[in-house]
């Protein structure tokens, strides 16, 4: 296929939830590409734009079955999008799975976390984890694509440069607050409006499911050590976006203190997210609202001196980098596009 004269055929999978949706209008918008299909179980034979105004210019009807395609997003819940990925793997389509089903090397760690047995172990290691920022080459030749978690996302580029230079000790805590959309669309007791509202919480203090693929990424960086990860997230009144505050102790031995450590972490980050068009080392604690409706991710990495703890704050949508559009990222790098395009847009302020 010539991609200057032809476009991309592209398919969503399950486009009713909000990833979906967001996948669609993101894909609607991007002028090497065509939406040719989508599924979603609970709204077959229905127009995208009868159950998502918003999206009023996609003249698609809801399938049941995807049509023939390029390449694939697949929007479903967990389990239910392995069996379906499994179908399509080898079939000469590229496919991008949005769920964790294969962000996880060790197919034990889906009994632990996801409580079920995984129906496609062969693909686990075939799968490649789709953040560009980590793992770019990996992602311009591969076939079956796993889009990061939000949580994870956020927290890896927060501690990626001071893992990778082994600038603080193991023991590490991130502490996140999400919006109400990374529950998803269904309706459950704990995501009401009169619920959330006015309210914040802890929960999963068990432990989330997203831990492990933290753990994991971040323990590709540290070879020869380990972590003590410490992951706690907390829902917060907003519909978009997610902080995470991440805590370590440095290493002063790697780094210095003072006036001098500081400014050197600050350039160790600087150094690291330089060729890096969606990570920006800001000069200020960041806002969710800086990055609303974008795929930016909002970087400030800090010393508390009288610890000699190095902070580090990140912002992400927690639907758009945290999701659709760090999956439109990886299509660009898989399709061979410049990787910003139809991503360029900045976030929707106030």
């Amino acid at each position: 296929m010539s991609r200057k004269t032809q476009l991309a055929r592209i398919g969503i999978i399950n486009v009713t939830g909000y990833v979906g949706a967001e996948l669609a209008r993101l894909i609607h918008t991007h002028p090497q590409v065509q939406l040719i299909s989508v599924t979603g179980r609970s709204e077959v034979g229905k127009r995208v734009s009868d159950v998502f105004p918003h999206l009023a210019d996609i003249d698609l009807m809801i399938e049941g079955d995807l049509g023939t395609a390029d390449l694939v997003f697949s929007a479903l819940p967990h389990k239910a999008s392995s069996e379906v990925v499994s179908t399509l793997f080898g079939k000469d389509i590229k496919v991008i799975d949005l769920s964790a089903d294969f962000r996880l090397r060790d197919e034990t760690e889906y009994e632990r976390w996801y409580d079920f047995t995984h129906p496609a172990t062969q693909l686990l290691q075939k799968a490649v984890y789709g953040l560009p920022e980590l793992h770019r080459r990996e992602i311009e030749s591969a076939q079956l694509i796993a889009v990061p978690g939000c949580y994870p996302t956020g927290a890896i580029l927060a501690l990626a440069p001071a893992v990778k230079e082994g600038i603080i000790h193991p023991d590490v805590i991130i502490d996140s607050k999400s919006g109400v959309s990374g529950a998803g669309r269904s309706l459950s007791l704990g995501t009401h409006y009169s619920e959330v509202n006015e309210n914040i919480r802890a929960y999963a203090l068990e432990g989330h499911r997203h831990f492990p693929e933290i753990s994991q990424e971040l323990g590709l960086l540290c070879a020869g050590s380990s972590l003590s990860l410490t992951f706690l997230p907390h829902l917060i009144p907003m519909t978009r976006g997610i902080l995470s505050t991440c805590y370590a102790k440095l290493s002063e031995a790697n780094i210095g203190s003072g006036d001098g450590g500081e400014r050197g972490i600050r350039q160790l980050y600087q150094d690291f997210y330089k060729d890096e068009p969606f990570v920006k080392v800001v000069s200020d604690p960041p806002q969710t609202k800086q990055v609303w409706g974008s795929n930016f991710c909002f970087v400030y990495p800090t010393v508390d001196r009288r610890t000699d703890r190095l902070i580090v704050i990140s912002c992400i949508d927690n639907l758009v980098k945290g999701a659709a559009g760090q999956a439109i990222q990886d299509m660009n790098l898989v399709l061979g596009f410049p990787e910003t395009l139809g991503l360029e847009d900045l976030a929707t302020y106030p």
